[in-house]
């Protein structure tokens, strides 16, 4: 070992040696934490003497509740914190830091040497940083650049100086294995190394690897919105979550994992990054789908359709007669100038046009829908819609109340006071006597009145009935929305230039389709925005920080919508617009188009050209196969070429991808896909491959290891060690539309691709093959 690495391994034994210490320290708060936690929650009323005798009495109970209550929180919040720390040091065990920089400041004698880690790490008396975390303003010399002038931004000012040396380690388990001098980036061989590892169940943060254009993303702190837009395999969900780790850290203060969300593409692509926050020291943000959103939000009312059955039809319907009218409304409703149309139409519905529904009880009308209309149209039209809504809610209340005094004397509650059972009756007794103040032991001297009694009764089965005109139940919004397709040359007017062609069709299939109760995928979100435009709007001012994951599968139309859903929050989106395979993703669908969502001051664009994720023969073939591919830059990892085996039907398409699983597995492939182009498809291929193979459908809630069958809708954002393409025929993938879907399924790859085709190989592989980008293969 030479005199650097002894010295190293010297240091690094110190820093394990504080660890260890720190670990032991802190194992012991947190166990006297959590008994101090249990013992004021089991004795917390003993601690507490309860009187209410006098005023004073009242206030020293309130007191202690109060005191007891704060120190409850105190240890909790406290317990809480040391956990966090100790999960963080236990990390730092196995990898206690794996860069260094040597930077002397200006005005400075000699260099510091600053140890960079994924948390920081002070000696025994807390008077020195042995180890910097990664966001700490120091270290982001450390990721920018190369030895020469280096300066970084600090809450007082710039700092300048010099970058004398930047050092990388290989660490494992507190052993020192290798140190580069990385001269010019973040050292490729490290990169290489952890690339070329197989991958396993989850996506691993890897921070000593962040390289210049992931670290602007990840410290960029500036504007509203933060549109980050790059290839496949760049890193972009990588770095997205790295910010927000940043931003925790940076904001402690101010900001908490719970005021962020991720909206993820799919509940299993939520489990595969679920351990990025925690591995860097962090808490989990939520994690959502738009779509589990809208059902939470709709499913009460309708059956909601997926996404993913949507593209299911855009990718096996297309010999249906109702498709070409199915796909124009998709695109239609994706747009802003539907978004616009649905504001006009809800500035329409304040002269006319508000549908109600009847309010009954025991199946006699109280309120009807047209006494509403008129009330809603004929009384304090000069008020705002949402103030004239309110004042029809608080006369239909003044309805029920004058209705429930008739209802008392009615046949039915005689009935229902006979009905009552022994136990109903001594719990109406014990209820009644309370309220008006008889102490337990008193209860049986209270005399219950008949009358009384029928009055708890009709305030019993009301109760729903106030709490449906409250929540505004009474509006018949399915109706609203329906009411704006009876009238096409309305949404023309509206629209503009940019309504479809195909509008009438469009207009009676959307009808019909909610005469079923059916709410289609391109309907949900226009479907809840007019929701919310008329009964006012749900916005979520708590969230201060959203990130939109794989955003060029979502509309312009929804990206209006969720800046209205949360005002107060700024937004990271990240995308490649070429794996934009939704049918609303049209050219028109850019991400140029994001920047008028809050306007191109407060909004900043940053693209990532380079692609680590596959070998570069993988990246050099499919980057051939969308337009403008020659901007993506793959990182220089060696590997074998794409190969391409044409079948002859698929009998031997599965005798050939048996045989192929089986020598990938030989070559220690853990993770292997076999990618088809629909959910069908994938059926198709399941039904006919061995019991060992795994069918990832769209309702899979765990990412699996292994071999897996997946279509390609759902395998975005997704890598596996190798990929086979299942038939890359010109009969699947001979549509220009599907070039995206089949880019996208290619370039889930990192070490191994292999492409099947039943007959004649799809047109989009034609120049790659006359290239020499991709191999025949003989399995």
């Amino acid at each position: 070992m030479n005199m650097d690495l002894q010295m190293e391994q010297k240091r690094l034994d110190n820093v394990m040696d504080t660890i260890t210490a720190e670990i032991g320290r802190l194992e012991e708060e947190t166990a006297t934490r959590k008994s101090e936690v249990i013992h004021i929650r089991k004795h917390f009323w003993e601690e507490v003497k309860v009187n209410t005798d006098t005023f004073d009495d009242f206030l020293e109970t309130i007191i202690g509740l109060r005191q007891e209550a704060q120190a409850l929180s105190v240890n909790q919040s406290i317990h809480k914190h040391a956990s966090t720390r100790l999960s963080t040091l236990r990390r730092m065990e196995e990898v206690p830091f794996f860069g260094r920089i040597d930077f002397l400041e200006k005005g400075d004698s000699a260099p510091e040497q600053i140890y960079i880690g994924i948390s920081s790490l002070s000696d025994n008396n807390g008077e020195n940083f042995l180890i910097y975390d990664w966001r700490a303003p120091i270290s982001s010399v450390y990721y920018d650049y190369q030895p020469g002038h280096a300066s970084y931004e600090t809450p007082e000012g710039k700092i300048e100086g010099t970058l004398e040396k930047k050092w990388q380690y290989l660490i494992r388990n507190g052993a020192l294995q290798s140190m580069f001098d990385t001269s010019l980036t973040i050292g490729d061989e490290i990169l290489k190394q952890v690339l070329g590892k197989g991958t396993d169940k989850q996506m691993h943060n890897i921070v000593a690897t962040i390289q210049q254009e992931q670290n602007r993303i990840i410290r960029h702190d500036q504007g509203r919105l933060l549109i980050v837009h790059g290839a496949a395999g760049s890193g972009k969900t990588s770095a997205a979550l790295q910010r927000i780790a940043y931003l925790l850290y940076k904001y402690r203060e101010h900001l908490d994992a719970d005021q962020v969300i991720l909206f993820s593409p799919n509940n299993m692509f939520s489990s595969y990054v679920s351990n990025v926050l925690p591995e860097l020291g962090e808490e989990n943000m939520q994690q959502v789908t738009f779509q589990k959103y809208l059902d939470h939000r709709l499913s009460k009312e309708f059956k909601v359709e997926n996404p993913y059955n949507q593209l299911e039809y855009v990718l096996t319907a297309e010999k249906t007669p109702a498709y070409k009218t199915r796909l124009a409304s998709i695109r239609f409703k994706a747009t802003i100038q539907f978004f616009k149309v649905l504001q006009s139409y809800r500035k329409s519905l304040e002269e006319s046009g508000m549908l109600f529904k009847d309010i009954s009880f025991r199946g006699q009308p109280i309120v009807t829908a047209q006494q509403m209309s008129d009330r809603f149209y004929s009384h304090d039209t000069s008020l705002r819609f949402h103030n004239r809504l309110e004042k029809l809610t608080d006369w239909l209340m003044n309805k029920i109340k004058a209705a429930k005094k008739i209802e008392r004397t009615k046949p039915w509650v005689q009935e229902e006071i006979e009905l009552l059972s022994n136990e109903d009756y001594h719990k109406a007794h014990a209820y009644l006597a309370k309220k008006r103040g008889f102490k337990k032991e008193d209860i049986a001297d209270y005399e219950l009145e008949p009358k009384v009694l029928a009055q708890l009764i009709v305030h019993q089965k009301w109760k729903p009935l106030g709490k449906r005109i409250r929540s505004l139940q009474f509006l018949d919004l399915k109706g609203i929305y329906k009411q704006l397709f009876a009238n096409p040359a309305q949404i023309n007017d509206w629209a503009g230039e940019d309504s479809p062609t195909e509008l009438e069709s469009i207009c009676q299939a959307t009808q019909a389709k909610i005469d079923e109760d059916v709410l289609l995928y391109e309907d949900a979100t226009p479907f809840l925005l007019l929701k919310e435009l008329i009964q006012g709007f749900q916005t979520n001012s708590a969230i201060k920080h959203i990130v939109v994951d794989e955003a060029q599968d979502y509309s312009p139309f929804q990206f209006e919508f969720l800046k209205l859903l949360f005002p107060s929050a700024r937004m990271t989106v990240l995308g490649d617009f070429n794996q934009a395979i939704f049918a609303h993703a049209s050219e028109r669908v850019d991400f140029h188009t994001l920047t008028n969502l809050y306007g191109p001051d407060k909004t900043e664009s940053i693209n990532i050209a380079r692609s680590y994720r596959s070998t570069k023969p993988i990246i050099e073939f499919t980057r051939r196969l969308v337009p403008n591919g020659e901007s993506i830059i793959p990182f220089d990892r060696p590997g074998k070429s794409p190969k391409l085996k044409q079948v002859v039907d698929h009998t031997e398409l599965h005798s050939c991808i048996t045989s192929k699983i089986a020598d990938l597995k030989k070559l220690g492939y853990h993770s292997i896909a076999i990618i088809c182009k629909s959910a069908e498809e994938s059926i198709r291929a399941y039904e006919s491959l061995s019991e060992e193979v795994k069918l990832l459908k769209s309702n899979s809630i765990e990412y699996e290891q292994g071999v897996v069958v997946i279509p390609s809708y759902l395998s975005k954002g997704i890598e596996f060690d190798a990929v086979i393409l299942y038939d890359a025929s010109e009969q699947v993938y001979g549509d220009e539309s599907l070039r995206r879907v089949f880019y996208t399924a290619c370039t889930r790859a990192m070490h191994y691709l292999q492409l099947y085709s039943v007959g004649e190989p799809s047109s989009f592989l034609q120049d790659v093959l006359r290239e020499g980008f991709v191999e025949h293969s003989e399995v």
